[in-house]
């Protein structure tokens, strides 16, 4: 019974960090660009693919198409939070994915996302 208090504890104790993240099909080089409060939830998003759920249509096509291993995820930047001063999380997450998305621009035949009529 001790031991569950004590990896309780250290589960409480574990750093959650949010930031960006990219899945690369390393077929056709084409990305997913996309933020997380959360990079433990990532085994959620493979779960997802695996089971042909994942909101992005033509994401989940060529997942089906070339199979997990022709993916890679990865963790692009981390959101850093100072210690001593509130910033809204979500609105961070929101700029620092923009900054991603108009770094590796991957629209069209290099992503799988769509420009929004605004840009």
């Amino acid at each position: 019974m001790e031991r569950k208090k004590e990896l309780k504890q250290a589960y409480k104790e574990v750093k959650i960090e949010s930031g960006i993240y990219t899945i690369t099909n390393k077929q056709n080089g084409k990305k997913f660009v996309a933020s997380t409060r959360n990079f433990k939830t990532l085994n959620g998003t493979k779960f997802t693919l695996e089971n042909g759920m994942h909101t992005n249509k033509e994401l989940q096509e060529e997942w089906n198409q070339y199979g997990k291993e022709a993916f890679e995820m990865e963790q692009v930047e981390v959101l850093k939070m100072p210690e001593n001063q509130f910033l809204n999380e979500k609105k961070e997450l929101e700029k620092l994915l923009d900054q991603w998305m108009d770094k590796l621009q991957p629209y069209g035949g290099k992503g799988y996302h769509t420009k929004k009529a605004s840009e």
